[in-house]
């Protein structure tokens, strides 16, 4: 199923709406003494909300994204068919890493809050709010405006920008690039949303829970 093409000012509205919430959350929220993973929880969330009716508005819906509610069960199911060939492929890599030696577990080990509550409002947030938040725009959008020049520069491009915005000191950052360009590959080849945001949300998952191990 061919990905959709978005408009520029789709992307444009939906760039500023971001930045809107992302200001607006912080001011109003920022100072308070609420745990930082419910403001971002919070953020993604509001994120999500505006990002769809910008959809609405002046797209097609959301279904122009790959969400119509025919997709939505298939794209469900095919995400947990590509997480799983994605789980294989990856127990094999980390066996080849373990025989060489190495620990696998530093590729992908996460710092977690050690507080309980801190620790459940992370696996919400990281795991299941911000995944969606980030497929709606990255994937549905950003990969769905640069799609009209090609396969390989919208991978490319989606993948530079979605990798640009989770950098975190100076290592490279082989677990965003490698999402990042699996959940477009899923995208591309299923054409429904819901495939890379099951993906994504499995993914984070997984590599929270591996993070508790010692």
């Amino acid at each position: 199923m061919t990905t959709r093409i978005v408009k520029a000012k789709i992307v444009i509205l939906s760039l500023v709406a971001v930045l809107v919430v992302e200001v607006s959350v912080g001011v109003i929220l920022g100072k308070s003494a609420l745990p930082p993973m419910l403001i971002l929880g919070t953020t993604r969330l509001v994120e999500i909300v505006a990002l769809f009716l910008i959809l609405s508005i002046w797209g097609n819906g959301i279904s122009c994204i790959g969400l119509a509610q025919g997709q939505i069960f298939s794209g469900l199911k095919k995400g947990f068919i590509w997480s799983a060939a994605f789980g294989l492929c990856t127990v094999v890599g980390f066996a080849a890493i373990y025989m060489a030696q190495l620990n696998p577990l530093l590729l992908v080990k996460t710092n977690l809050p050690q507080e309980t509550t801190a620790l459940v409002l992370f696996f919400i947030t990281g795991g299941l709010i911000a995944p969606v938040a980030e497929e709606v725009f990255f994937r549905g959008i950003v990969y769905g405006f640069l799609r009209q020049w090609g396969i390989l520069a919208a991978i490319a491009g989606t993948t530079v920008i979605f990798v640009a915005v989770h950098l975190v000191g100076s290592g490279l950052p082989i677990t965003q690039i490698v999402g990042g360009v699996i959940f477009c590959v899923a995208y591309e080849v299923e054409g429904k949303l819901m495939t890379p945001i099951t993906i994504h949300v499995l993914g984070n998952t997984a590599i929270f829970t591996l993070s508790l191990i010692p």
